[in-house]
């Protein structure tokens, strides 16, 4: 018969030890918490600034056509020209 190994739990407890210490693991979990809501905070504050850019850009570019519609050099430039269909 052959002769089976033993397995010892040493070298998990030593790898345990090999890591190094994280930031996270040197805070408490108060200071984490907080650290993690002010993060989701400016987040929010980072889309919502980004939103009220796009519905600025959106409104000025309904401004931007509403007054395109009403300059009739521009409407006569950008119309089609095929005006035997509308005979």
């Amino acid at each position: 018969m052959a002769k089976s190994k033993k397995r010892t739990p040493a070298p998990k407890a030593a790898v345990a030890q090999d890591k190094p210490t994280t930031l996270k693991d040197l805070l408490s979990s108060d200071v984490l918490e907080k650290l993690k809501a002010q993060a989701d905070e400016a987040k929010a504050a980072e889309a919502a600034l980004k939103e009220q850019e796009r519905q600025q850009a959106e409104e000025a570019r309904q401004a931007e056509q509403k007054r395109r519609d009403n300059d009739f050099e521009y409407l006569l430039n950008n119309s089609a020209m095929d005006w035997k269909k509308h005979k």
